[in-house]
This record gives C-alpha cells, structure tokens and sequence, in this order.
C-alpha cells in the first residue's frame, strides 16, 4: 500500500511539473511573439514614414524645379502638400511605436523637412545660401534617425546586447 502511494505520489508531482514547465515555456513563446509583432509594426512604421519623407522633399524639389523654370508649380504644390498631409499622420503612428529618442529623431527630421517645404512655398523668402544647406540639413537628421531606429530595433546587435 505505501508502495502504491509513493508510486501516486511521483506521478502527481511529475504532472504539475509538467504542467508548470509547458506553462511557462508557452508564456515565453507568446512574449516573444509578441514582441516580435510589435517590433515589425515599429519597422514598417519606421520605414512608411522615411519614404514618405523623402518623397515629400523630392515633391519640394519639383516645386523649385518648376519655378526655376518659369513654370506654374500648382500642380507640383498640390502633389508636396498632399505628401506632407500623408507625412503628418504617418508620424502620429511612429511616435505611438518609437522610443523617445527615435520620436526625437524625427521631430527633428519634421522641422528640416519644414525648412525645406517653406523654402518651396515661398522661395524669395529663403536666402541662396541657406537654401544650399537645406537638402543636406534634411540628409543629416535623417541619418539620426536611421541610427536612433537601429538602436531602438537591436538590428546591429545580438541577442545578447554585443555588438555582430
């Protein structure tokens, strides 16, 4: 009889055992992902709103483009304002996803992307000279950014924190 019990014992014990260890490991599998999920919506964000930038400052330099030609930029405005439109909501997803410094990093690509679409809007209004440092002012926080949205990812590093 006590023979029977320790053997019903041992089975009860290696069955919660068996219980907790599938628990937890099931709980770490759905952290994960998780976590994954969130860090590909985070990498599309992150990517949709960098193209769209870019697109937005090619959109500008049409507009000079145009007036520098004698042309009428109302069509060319249309098309920046509509992209900085689209820019404008695309932002308001990335700051929900990013880390602080990334949402730093790009507010401060806003206000160079800024710079450059009021230069378009209203040339006369923007010296030569600064409107030669405008592209590369834009090109430079952008460069911020894309090292402020690696570090945010963990792309560049592994697992572990040290450095591939």
């Amino acid at each position: 009889m006590a023979s029977q019990i320790i053997t019903l014992v041992g089975v009860l014990l290696g069955a919660v055992t068996s219980f907790f260890a599938t628990t937890l490991a099931e709980r770490a599998k759905f952290r994960q992902a998780m976590a994954t999920r969130w860090d590909e919506r985070t990498l599309d964000s992150y990517v949709e709103y960098v193209s769209c930038v870019k697109e937005t400052a090619r959109f500008a330099g049409r507009v000079l483009d145009v007036r520098e030609r004698g042309e009428d930029p109302s069509e060319a405005l249309l098309e920046m304002e509509a992209a900085e439109a689209r820019r404008s909501v695309l932002f308001e997803g990335f700051v929900l996803l990013a880390e602080n410094t990334a949402s730093q990093a790009a507010s401060t690509v806003n206000e160079r992307l800024w710079d450059l679409l009021r230069c378009a809007r209203r040339p006369q209004d923007t010296p030569d000279t600064d409107r030669e440092l405008l592209g590369p002012a834009l090109i430079d926080a952008l460069n911020d950014l894309h090292k402020a949205a690696r570090t945010d990812l963990a792309i560049g590093t592994s697992r572990t924190g040290r450095r591939r």
